[in-house]
């Protein structure tokens, strides 16, 4: 492929996010901008703000941001926190580090425990801190649900646990930024203060929108919370969006793709939503098997729902690969972040997604491995469509 060059078909974004935007959610972006003051925007923001109550799975407020996933990290921690505050985090990859490093830059003082990439949070090694923590100086628990780094999944139920066993006060704030409408997700029921996300993945919208559900406890803890905060205030946003205002200019059109998005996964069913995604993940990992590659998750328990991140052999270039998957089959794959920067791939199986968009991209990977010289086992896409075959809704008649 020429680099100028326009590609015939259609170009396999396989990234774990931003994901393939439907047609249906383009279409309904494609609707020309209202009066954000007017009657007819009043109607869409009470729809969109509780319908996101249904995705989150909450009764509690959720607070919508023109912001990337990242705007919704800072929201959660200048809400929530003062400066100076004592934050326990758990180190799972690329982004759990990076909160981290916004927490330090904020004022905060961050803990990171774990550090091995390819396993989840540990709930005991949570518990145990927090028992140590006599004296509460620990004011919040931050995790990731699920990395995009690593493809590793975290059992916030089992948190949410360990800090009730501790007896300890901290809030929990939980990343879902990749977990959203793809894994299950249990705002209410796993007890979380504050649920972080982002509408470039399950929800299937380009980057603009992030998200921040808030437990009435955590709504508590922003009255005495000291980190500066204006554009990111919840006062402001919960006071105007009870009335299906906003209380400056939101991000209309994607708005009106978010209530689409919204429509989709409620229309399919949220465990349907869920268990499509497992099924798609399972083949893909069933594939990884047959090539005799390496998952990058160490924990089969853990395996994401949402993506697969693969390890190349020894002194084989991921980077090299992710080129010659592009420029072959204009297949677009995950590149390894920060610490496994070089050393895996990583394959988005989440949002907008079907059985045969999962065989071409299989099917591409394949192809390229071939072509890159990657030492590998013939197979990989025989495995994923024998397993697709074998589930497939007519099969089980």
């Amino acid at each position: 492929m020429r680099l100028n060059s326009h590609p015939s078909g259609r170009h396999f974004l396989q990234i774990p996010g931003p994901t393939n935007v439907p047609d249906r959610i383009l279409r309904a972006m494609d609707y020309p901008t209202i009066d954000h003051r007017g009657p007819e925007f009043n109607a869409l923001a009470r729809k969109v703000l509780r319908s996101l109550r249904q995705v989150f799975q909450t009764r509690q407020p959720v607070i919508v941001y023109p912001a990337s996933g990242t705007g919704a990290w800072e929201a959660a921690l200048v809400n929530t926190l003062s400066a100076g505050d004592l934050v326990l985090m758990w180190e799972t990859g690329h982004f759990a580090s990076l909160w981290k490093r916004m927490a330090d830059r904020l004022g905060l003082k961050s803990e990171f425990l774990g550090g091995d990439w390819r396993k989840p949070v540990d709930p005991d090694a949570i518990e145990q801190r927090l028992r140590a923590d006599t004296q509460h100086a620990i004011k919040a628990v931050c995790i990731v649900h699920n990395e995009t780094s690593t493809g590793v999944t975290s059992d916030v139920g089992a948190v949410r646990r360990a800090i009730d066993a501790a007896r300890h006060p901290a809030l929990l704030l939980v990343d879902t930024i990749s977990s959203l409408g793809s894994i299950d997700y249990r705002h209410d029921a796993w007890g979380v203060d504050v649920t972080v996300a982002g509408s470039q993945k399950g929800l299937m919208l380009p980057p603009g929108l992030s998200f921040n559900a808030v437990s009435e406890k955590a709504v508590s803890s922003c009255k005495a919370s000291t980190l500066p905060k204006s554009f990111w205030s919840w006062e402001e946003m919960l006071s105007t969006n009870a009335n299906g205002w906003f209380p400056y200019t939101p991000a209309t059109n994607l708005l009106y793709g978010l209530s689409e998005a919204c429509d989709m996964l409620l229309e399919e069913g949220l465990d349907a939503v869920f268990a499509r995604h497992a099924r798609h993940a399972e083949a893909t990992r069933l594939a990884v098997k047959a090539w005799d590659l390496e998952i990058l998750c160490g924990d089969p328990a853990a395996y994401s729902g949402s993506l697969t991140a693969i390890v190349m052999p020894e002194g084989h270039d991921a980077d090299a690969f992710r080129k010659v998957a592009l420029e072959n089959f204009n297949l677009s794959l995950g590149q390894g972040l920060s610490k496994v920067a070089g050393k895996v791939f990583r394959i988005g199986h989440l949002g907008d997604f079907n059985d045969l968009m999962l065989m071409g991209t299989l099917s591409g990977v394949e192809m390229a491995l071939g072509l890159a010289k990657v030492p590998h086992k013939a197979g990989g896409v025989q495995a994923a469509v024998t397993y697709l075959r074998d589930t497939a809704p007519g099969a089980r008649a």
